[in-house]
């Protein structure tokens, strides 16, 4: 029990004199970030090609995540299968959900635009 002569060190983690750094110490994030733009054209592939999330979330130019909320809705316009877990869109589901939506647009309002017709007091 002679703790005199020898000196016990103690540092912590990531402390400037360590050197080391735990490989748990940050855990990674999801990218929640609309992805670039495909690098592929979607009106060329075939009908039968199936898209990751990712893919059909760039073409579709929305997050990955709106996809993952919108796959909780059964009766989502947008199509998708689980393969192995996976969900999967099909490009002829995903052709036909943006040919849907530009349909659907509505001209935009002003900002300041009132439903009813009337407009908003300054």
């Amino acid at each position: 029990m002679g703790g005199k002569d020898k000196e016990t060190r103690i540092e912590a983690f990531g402390s400037p004199g360590s050197g080391k750094m735990p490989h748990t110490t940050k855990r990674p994030r999801k990218n929640r970030g609309v992805p670039p733009p495909a690098a592929f054209d979607i009106d060329t592939l075939p009908g039968s090609s199936n898209l990751t999330a990712l893919e059909a979330a760039a073409v579709i130019r929305r997050t990955p995540g709106a996809l993952e909320l919108w796959r909780r809705d059964p009766n989502h316009p947008l199509k998708w299968r689980y393969v192995d877990g996976r969900p999967l869109y099909r490009a002829d589901a995903v052709r036909d959900y943006l040919a849907r939506c530009d349909k659907t647009t509505k001209p935009s309002q002003p900002h300041n635009a009132r439903g009813d017709g009337r407009a908003t007091r300054p």
